[in-house]
């Protein structure tokens, strides 16, 4: 794959960073995913805007530039002979002496991979959804204030190896608790249910990430005549719920339509398919990112 680094376009084979950059040392550096319909990235000043939050929290002194990032993602989809692709912007700290730092940094570098789509999603199957396994894993508590988008992803790593010892998981995606046994998020997705004509998500002190993705469907609710509640929630409730969906930039929202806990006890949700009010964010969500592709 060719990928651009430092705003330069290079084949992914012949990139390379310093061993004393510490991203690699010491895990410094931020990142964000998002993907492009009809070649053009979706919510990037949202996603921009976390990423240099993210960055300046760590002490990394980013300042990206939209318009070159969207003329790198236009190259990189001709370079690499794609329609619409998946993209990774990395910001690791750069190259310092070895040992932890009193000061900010001052060399960070940029990297922006690309890779294929997974393939179209056909609709009854993306109706069918997924299955939410509850993970003995625990979420952890960030390092800092929040938890940012960074390259610290230990736990989710954890959760998603927990994941192989289900057999009955397959294709599923673990949810987590955090420490006081409220549901918290998935090891790559936001969590939502829907009970009545209310939309509940976990709030942010239950150590999520607070996606992109997340925000737009909190942003957006109203129009499909829900109501908004961000709070503490237990497994217990997510059996009660009329609907369940999972969000992340990549695939956007997916319906869940089966639980289950790590006994391998199971319940089937919104009768095995996507529910309407799903259904109908979902289409919301679709349509804004093919006729707004720069995200306003």
């Amino acid at each position: 794959m060719i990928i651009a680094m430092n705003g330069a376009l290079c084949a992914s084979d012949k990139a390379v960073i310093s061993v004393y950059d510490h991203g690699f040392l010491y895990g410094m550096g931020v990142f964000e995913t998002f993907r492009t319909y009809g070649g053009r990235p979706f919510l990037l000043p949202e996603h921009l805007e976390r990423l240099t939050a993210g960055a300046l929290e760590l002490g990394i002194p980013y300042e990206p530039d939209p318009v070159r990032l969207a003329e790198l993602v236009t190259e990189l989809l001709q370079a690499n002979n794609l329609a619409d692709a998946y993209f990774r912007l990395s910001v690791s700290a750069g190259e310092e002496p070895l040992g932890l730092p009193g000061d900010t940094y001052s060399r960070p570098a940029e990297i922006l991979y690309v890779k294929p789509l997974p393939l179209e999603k056909d609709a009854a199957l993306w109706a069918a959804g997924r299955p939410l396994q509850l993970l003995e894993t625990r979420r952890n508590t960030p390092e800092g204030e929040r938890r940012l988008k960074s390259f610290h992803y230990m736990n989710s790593i954890f959760g998603k190896r927990e994941l192989a010892r289900y057999p009955w998981a397959q294709g599923a995606e673990g949810v987590f608790l955090d420490d006081c046994g409220f549901i918290s998020e998935g090891t790559v997705s936001n969590l939502f249910f829907i009970q009545g004509d209310t939309l509940y998500t976990p709030a942010a002190e239950t150590c999520i990430l607070e996606g992109i993705t997340r925000d737009w469907v909190l942003r957006h609710a109203a129009e499909a005549g829900l109501e908004v509640e961000e709070g503490f929630y237990t497994w217990e409730m997510l059996l009660e719920a009329d609907e369940i969906f999972l969000t992340n930039s990549i695939q956007e929202l997916m319906p869940v339509t089966s639980l289950y806990d790590p006994e391998g006890n199971g319940l089937i949700i919104s009768g095995g398919t996507a529910g309407k009010r799903t259904l109908e964010l979902a289409a919301r969500y679709h349509r804004a990112a093919e006729a707004g592709g720069s995200g306003q």
